[in-house]
């Protein structure tokens, strides 16, 4: 815990430094970066954890970006991320109740078509009650305030899955995970842990996506109930080990890193790269590259050895 807790001040240490250091286009990079680190860390403390496969992260992240759409000229600018974060987790408490009696693909095409109805539904009221498509955003904060914010949001998550790992909450879930039916007969409250859990993940989606908002100046159901969103948390998550605490942080910058480079010029072989580490992270390491270690590597030498001899 303690070696933990020092890695994340001495990178978010060296992280409230690079808007000194960097220009526009590396700042811009680097919130890309921080929102995924918050998605996907915070997708971990529920998914990695009770092995339960949400694709509501894209809902919970329009959810928080719409709620700052709607708030920003009239709250202050901490209000309406904790707005989005609590609206988000309002929001999972209720879907939580819904599907979470449910596991595998059941709760995961649930949960993709819950985050589809949310955006038909946020459509239809655009355009039926506002009359308008999407929103702009006239006011907004510097970029400076948008990256701190970020960082905090992103430490935040690292500092609650590390904190939870190694709480009695944190237990809970990973017993629920293990075997459901025999936590529950032992006294776990699992239908309660699980809504929690679920709320705490979407809390997190939320206040990333009221940041975001402010990055388009714009936006609009399809820009931010974007599935891809909610997929690539968690290719994310499960390449980088989403029962590990920093595999998922790890991920995030790289993946990032990917996106600004491959996407925009070559969008096939982005996510040509994206499903080839996902196929060799399945088929070599079923516990995500956070779950390398020198002894992981041992074993594919000694076995690679016992082949050849």
């Amino acid at each position: 815990m303690k070696r933990d807790a020092i890695l994340l001040a001495l990178l978010a240490a060296g992280a409230a430094l690079l808007p000194a250091l960097v220009g526009e286009f590396a700042l811009s990079l680097a919130m890309a970066c921080l929102m995924y680190v918050a998605l996907a860390s915070s997708w971990s403390v529920f998914c990695g954890s009770t092995r339960y496969l949400s694709l509501a992260t894209s809902a919970f992240f329009g959810i928080g970006a719409y709620a700052s759409a709607l708030t920003l000229e009239q709250l202050p600018w901490p209000v309406v991320i904790a707005l989005g974060a609590a609206v988000a987790a309002a929001v999972a408490l209720v879907m939580g109740a819904a599907v979470l009696h449910l596991r595998g693909t059941y709760f995961a095409v649930l949960t993709f078509g819950m985050t589809e109805l949310i955006r038909h539904a946020v459509t239809y009221f655009e355009k039926q009650v506002t009359g308008t498509v999407g929103r702009v955003l006239a006011v907004v904060p510097d970029d400076r305030t948008v990256y701190f914010t970020l960082l905090a949001i992103a430490a935040g998550a690292v500092a609650t899955a590390m904190a939870v790992r190694r709480s009695r909450f944190g237990l809970a879930l990973a017993g629920i995970g293990a075997d459901e039916q025999r936590a529950q007969t032992l006294g776990v409250p699992t239908r309660w842990v699980k809504t929690l859990g679920f709320a705490l993940t979407a809390a997190f989606a939320g206040a990333a996506g009221a940041a975001m908002a402010v990055r388009w100046t714009y936006i609009d159901p399809v820009t931010v109930f974007n599935p891809f969103i909610g997929f690539q948390t968690v290719l994310i998550a499960l390449i980088g080990g989403a029962a590990t605490l920093w595999g998922p942080v790890a991920a995030a910058v790289v993946f990032s890193v990917l996106a600004e480079t491959l996407r925009l010029q070559l969008p096939q072989a982005y996510m040509m790269a994206l499903g080839l580490l996902l196929i060799l992270s399945v088929m070599y390491l079923p516990d995500g590259l956070g779950s390398l270690r020198r002894e992981t590597l041992r074993g594919w030498f000694a076995a690679r050895g016992g082949r050849d001899g």
